[in-house]
């Protein structure tokens, strides 16, 4: 069984089995959560190349923020200081409006959550020369947060969508164990799971930094497009564990 899901337990996907009822429960043609994965992660990626080069400060990583705050503040750079406050502010509040979203929605929150990514990113893209620096900044920090909370987990271990520190670690860990003759089955697999997230990660922060030099006023087009395919997979999901809860309801 493979299973990519956010935390409360969206988009689940299963590997075919005999019966027909679990055949309605199989994936889709396709390797759809393989998709899944690839695209969050392209899109965190590609959004965090964005906010570097307009604005100056990360997206997803408030690692990387904190530091520069600190570091800025220390040498007594004020006003350079500030503009990593926002985006943290801001991460903070996407936070809690998922754990807000993961209470009232439920199972939907996943959905909700990537309709509210998709359109902040649109808001942002057509007001992009009309608002403030720091109000892009804010509002894909927000969303940024959200992904964050609520995509939580792939095959039942916690992963991370937008950002590599912990999957690279994981990936490395199950590299080692394997190496090292760890019978446990699907390590090799988990390993590689962890390593193309980062890859493609890194795909999303390239492909984000080349049109954002070259067509800045277009650059989001490309997160939203890959958000939006996140949004069918899920959808086709819902329709699918629909499909099967109709089956046995008739039983």
């Amino acid at each position: 069984m493979i299973q990519i899901k956010p935390a409360v337990g969206e988009c689940r996907v299963y590997r075919p089995m005999s019966s027909t009822v679990s055949s309605l429960r199989a994936a889709p043609p396709g390797r759809p959560e393989e998709g899944l994965l690839v695209a969050l992660s392209f899109a965190a990626g590609y959004v965090d190349s964005y906010t570097w080069i307009i604005h100056g400060v990360l997206a997803n990583v408030q690692t990387a923020n904190l530091v520069f705050l600190w570091v800025n503040a220390t040498a007594g750079q004020w006003q350079q200081a500030f503009q990593f406050v926002p985006p943290l502010f801001a991460f903070m509040i996407g936070v809690v409006i998922a754990s807000r979203l993961q209470r009232a929605a439920g199972a939907r929150a996943g959905q909700l959550s990537l309709l509210v990514e998709v359109a902040m990113l649109i808001l942002i893209s057509v007001l992009h020369n009309r608002v403030p620096e720091v109000v892009g900044t804010l509002g894909i920090s927000m969303v940024a947060a959200m992904q964050a909370s609520i995509f939580t987990k792939v095959e039942g271990s916690v992963y991370s969508s937008v950002m590599i520190t912990g999957n690279l670690r994981q990936a490395i860990d199950g590299a080692f164990a394997l190496v090292a003759g760890d019978p446990q089955h699907g390590l090799l697999r988990k390993s590689c799971i962890y390593m193309g997230v980062c890859t493609m990660f890194g795909t999303g922060a390239a492909a984000g930094a080349f049109v954002t030099e070259r067509v800045p006023t277009l650059t989001l087009i490309v997160p939203i497009a890959a958000l939006l395919l996140v949004l069918l997979i899920c959808a086709r999901w819902r329709s699918v564990e629909n499909s099967v809860g109709l089956i046995r309801r008739r039983r």
